[in-house]
């Protein structure tokens, strides 16, 4: 039998065909392009989502007996709105989660209605990219469309609608919405009356590997697939990726070097950060999880590689080369990653990104590795959050497309000072979907079952201690340049 995992990400949709086995038989990727219609906007129109199924899921098929599919199962993009009207119709493009335009929204929600009750409502503070914050936007700056919804969707639930006809959406992605009481797992009427959403325009709620409902004709046409395939309710990326990587259960921890960077740690029980720098969630495994996420990680690298030295993603590798091991801690420039602002810790839509410590002598190859440690340093502030917090982290896990770099896990694993376990299976959005299927269709009868049993480590990266010093004297000073330039940025964006 086969399995369909979906990881539905922000600059392209990428498919998995996999076996009983848990062995990958096919995979590939539909591109779709990003809106950026303002600084700090970024938005994309749904039906790009589902373009990017038709064509890519029938491809995905050639060869295989589509018959022997039994399942699939979606990873997607959080916190994106899509808004639709009483005719199932998208009312505006969807704002997306790296979409920085709700900066007042934001403050009204932490300082008028105040973190603690927030907290209290929701288990999270409100930052820039939830859903909420976006609802009260398009009420404030859109009213005549806001008047419009009869239905708000987060991105992997759309293509489940689209999928099956039913309006539904799992734990783990309703948690980045700012209206879901997380530790309670129900819709918070509270922060609905905050926001203006009538209950109707929510979706139903599942745990992830819960059955939504099978394809329903049209779909199952289109796809080529037969209408008997089971649709699990699936998960936000994160959680999605957790899956992949075998990080379920308690105090296991998961690195994502995608286009946005995560630090993602399992818990069997529910508990706030209570700096407010870290998002508490719930869990693909029916759990929760301690997250911090940063806006830009893998897109710094893309958009200094794209856009500043108009190279072509093949040519990344040779980009590196010249990044001797030597070289690695001794570097005098420091980056600043915040190209879309900054969510965890720091929570700060203005923050920009920053490029400080340039000489005369400085190389093409020191920027290259100030891009790639910024992000490092970026995702070890989240670290030190969650340790903050109790967190005890001795390992994680590391994917995304940024962990295919052998050097940014090295820098990684010693900024950070502990041991990467990489998977063998590296799309891990993708592959925790696959997962997620097989449990609703009862291959497994957990997700915990179905992760210790497929998911293998394929290498380790091992920090190396005189490395870890250096880096730890070069973290103290990065720690020091946001709050030096936070008065900076507010006035430039003023």
């Amino acid at each position: 039998m086969y399995y369909i995992g979906v990881d539905l990400g922000t600059s392209a949709c990428k498919f998995l065909l996999v076996d009983e086995a848990g062995q990958v038989c096919r995979e590939l990727t539909r591109e779709y392009p990003l809106s950026m219609p303002k600084t700090g906007w970024s938005e994309q129109d749904p039906a790009l989502w589902w373009q990017a199924c038709l064509s890519g899921i029938p491809a995905l098929l050639e060869g295989f007996d589509a018959a022997r599919v039994q399942g699939m199962g979606i990873g997607g993009q959080m916190h994106g709105l899509v808004a639709l009207d009483g005719e199932g119709q998208v009312l505006r493009p969807a704002i997306l989660w790296n979409d920085g335009r709700t900066a007042e929204q934001t403050e009204y929600l932490n300082t008028v209605i105040g973190k603690k009750e927030l907290s209290r409502l929701t288990g999270n503070i409100a930052f820039a990219g939830f859903t909420a914050p976006k609802l009260l936007w398009m009420r404030e700056q859109e009213p005549e469309l806001f008047g419009r919804i009869a239905k708000i969707l987060l991105p992997k639930d759309y293509l489940v609608w689209k999928l099956t006809g039913c309006f539904s959406t799992d734990y783990s992605d309703a948690s980045g919405m700012l209206l879901l009481d997380v530790e309670h797992k129900c819709w918070s009427e509270e922060m609905c009356r905050i926001c203006g959403v009538k209950p109707e325009w929510l979706a139903e709620l599942h745990e992830s590997w819960q059955e939504v409902s099978c394809l329903q004709p049209q779909a199952a046409r289109a796809l080529g697939l037969p209408e008997g395939v089971k649709v699990c309710a699936g998960a936000g990326d994160n959680a999605a990726a957790a899956i992949g990587t075998g990080t379920v259960g308690e105090g296991r921890c998961n690195i994502s070097l995608g286009t946005s960077g995560t630090i993602f740690i399992s818990r069997e029980r529910f508990g706030v950060d209570e700096a407010n720098g870290l998002h508490t969630f719930a869990h693909a495994d029916g759990g929760w999880h301690l997250m911090g996420c940063m806006l830009s990680a893998a897109s710094c690298n893309k958009w200094w590689m794209d856009e500043i030295l108009k190279v072509s993603a093949a040519d990344y590798p040779a980009e590196q080369a010249p990044i001797a091991r030597e070289k690695l801690g001794r570097n005098s420039v420091y980056f600043l990653p915040y190209l879309m602002g900054e969510r965890s810790p720091i929570n700060d839509t203005n923050a920009r990104g920053t490029l400080i410590g340039m000489s005369m002598n400085t190389t093409r190859a020191d920027i290259t590795q100030a891009v790639l440690e910024g992000v490092a340093f970026a995702i070890r502030d989240s670290f030190e959050a969650a340790r903050s917090a109790g967190a005890v982290i001795p390992r994680s896990g590391l994917c995304g497309g940024g962990a295919k770099s052998p050097l940014w896990g090295t820098i990684l694993a010693n900024v950070l000072g502990i041991p990467l376990d990489l998977p063998v299976t590296e799309q891990g959005p993708g592959y925790g979907g696959a997962l997620l299927a097989m449990v609703c269709c009862g291959r497994f009868a957990s997700v915990r079952e179905a992760a210790d049993t497929l998911v293998h480590v394929s290498r380790t990266i091992q920090p190396d201690p005189e490395l870890t010093a250096r880096y730890e004297e070069r973290y103290q000073k990065f720690r020091r340049i946001y709050p030096a330039c936070k008065e900076l940025f507010g006035a430039l964006a003023d």
